[in-house]
């Protein structure tokens, strides 16, 4: 059957219905060379306007063009959408004038002919005549989208806003926001640390903890490439020059090069890696160009655990088992629990000795009750961990997952709620593999047994500082993520170790801090 051929105007339709083709055919912008092309998508930016929802953080890598993209997206529906009102936020004034100018040149390309008129276009403000506007804005301005009734809105390099601003300006923004079903916000920006609300909201959204949708985007894809395609050449070519005319091939590859491959990295692109870290760190080339999410959050001069390690470790994690892949058969009890807070990484072996470490808490959505469990070499097969959990439920899980786990040992700590776990564990439910610590005994001045163990300030550290140790030497292996997010951002302030500024969780951390105790006491009681 032939093809119709489209009118004039079914194609201007088709065209005024996509916000890609809409860039596509209406709209240039300027290359990195200097050109002025058609506005045509990247791989990267095209998948986030074809996924986007009504919130989206994206963490990305340097000049991949998101802001642009907006600034186009906007551009198209205050055309299409009239009286509908957009505001692009960025985080100081002189990138705020150099996003406005670029909006004005994009609006400028469109032919007359398919062109909005304005009515003013000044004062970091487009205003058509059709009632749309797209606003320009600083982040440091106080009362952030007060008096507005925004379609969308755009928060550009986000962790670098002031921390008021990534708080409190986000929560006035989220209420300015429009509430019928096409209104956006999205918050993107390169990594700036740990300590701020990008990458609280970032690692939340990534855990199905957050009403943001997450994106990522590596320097390993189509963004990038175009991107630095001319600096690729130049890269390869100092290559060559210190490799006898030789071009990079696999005989060549470092082991983190090689994980690159793996991940999609061209010999281009891995011979550009090699030219950027003349002149600046590993860490700062994870920040600024991260592969997976977890590269791009360096963690703080202060931070207990080594950032790097962690960072590896990250790479090669293994996926909790499914039900389906259990050799033995999950207690009744767990099973609502199990890829909710109960995972398991390692099946059971027969007469294998296992030690667990539980953090525990009272239930009430605050702190976490957490389980971690080693086997005898030191490699994590479980964790557990629920905030709303009161301490009754609380024991049969622990009993169920010990006795799973053949009727593993357990440190409990005994601080607070623990001693409570302790009593109900040993005298209620009949569980005697509950590890004793010797404390001393203020009365008498002596050093006694008791069950469970006193956390203090000063054993607290050394607690700490063996996980550092058994962790950072390799005499253990990690494989629950959460964990590993926990040991990023707990850090030592004031002589005091904790999770960084309270903002985060560390029951994970304690947890397999008391498991790594119970395991190197060697004791077992049946």
């Amino acid at each position: 059957m032939a093809k119709k051929n489209l009118t004039t105007e079914e194609k201007l339709q088709i065209i005024n219905s996509d916000p890609i083709l809409w860039l596509k055919n209406f709209v240039k912008i300027v290359n990195n060379q200097g050109e002025l092309v058609p506005f045509i998508l990247n791989e990267e930016q095209e998948h986030f306007v074809r996924n986007m929802g009504k919130y989206n953080i994206i963490l990305k890598a340097r000049q991949i063009g998101f802001t642009t993209l907006s600034l186009g997206v906007m551009l198209y529906y205050a055309c299409t959408k009239p009286n509908t009102h957009y505001l692009m936020l960025s985080y100081d004034t002189v990138s705020t004038q150099n996003i406005f100018n670029r909006l004005k040149d994009m609006y400028e390309t469109i032919p007359d002919k398919y062109k909005v008129p304005q009515k003013r276009m000044n004062k970091l403000e487009l205003l058509l005549q059709n009632g749309s506007r797209i606003s320009v804005k600083t982040a440091s301005v106080k009362e952030l989208g007060r008096s507005f009734s925004l379609q969308m809105i755009h928060c550009s390099e986000f962790a670098f806003w002031p921390a008021e601003q990534q708080e409190r300006g986000l929560i006035a923004l989220e209420q300015a926001l429009l509430k019928n079903e096409d209104s956006k916000i999205i918050i993107e920006s390169t990594a700036n640390g740990i300590g701020n609300n990008f990458y609280k909201i970032f690692t939340d959204a990534q855990k199905g903890k957050s009403k943001y949708k997450a994106f990522f985007y590596s320097w390993l894809g189509d963004g990038a490439k175009k991107q630095f395609k001319s600096e690729y050449k130049i890269a390869e070519e100092w290559y060559r020059s210190q490799n006898h005319g030789r071009r990079q091939s696999s005989d060549d590859l470092l082991p983190e090069e090689k994980k690159l491959r793996e991940l999609g990295a061209t010999y281009s692109q891995l011979m550009w890696r090699r030219w950027k870290l003349q002149d600046m760190s590993i860490e700062d080339f994870q920040q600024e160009y991260p592969s997976i999410p977890e590269e791009a959050f360096i963690s703080t001069d202060v931070g207990v655990f080594d950032a790097k390690i962690i960072t590896e470790r990250y790479s090669s994690l293994l996926e909790p088992l499914k039900l389906s892949e259990l050799e033995k058969e999950l207690p009744n009890s767990l099973i609502p629990y199990f890829g909710k807070g109960l995972y398991i990484y390692k099946n059971v072996k027969k007469n294998e000795r296992y030690y667990a470490g539980i953090d525990t808490s009272g239930g009430l959505k605050n702190d976490y009750s957490a389980i971690s469990i080693l086997n005898t070499e030191g490699e994590q097969v479980a964790v557990f961990y629920k905030n709303d959990i009161p301490i009754y439920k609380f024991t049969q899980i622990a009993y169920d997952l010990g006795m799973y786990f053949n009727y593993a040992m357990y440190l409990i700590e005994r601080n607070s709620y623990g001693l409570d776990l302790i009593q109900r564990l040993r005298k209620e439910m009949g569980y005697l593999q509950v590890l004793k610590t010797k404390t001393w005994d203020n009365a008498t001045g002596k050093k006694k047994w008791e069950f469970g163990w006193t956390t203090s300030r000063v054993n607290k550290v050394k607690m700490i500082n063996d996980l550092k140790e058994v962790f950072e030497l390799g005499l253990i292996l990690i494989n629950d993520k959460e964990t590993l997010d926990e040991m990023k951002t707990f850090v030592e302030i004031d002589g005091k170790l904790e999770n960084e500024k309270r903002q985060y969780h560390d029951d994970l951390v304690i947890a397999l801090a008391l498991a790594v105790q119970c395991m190197k006491s060697g004791r077992w009681y049946i």
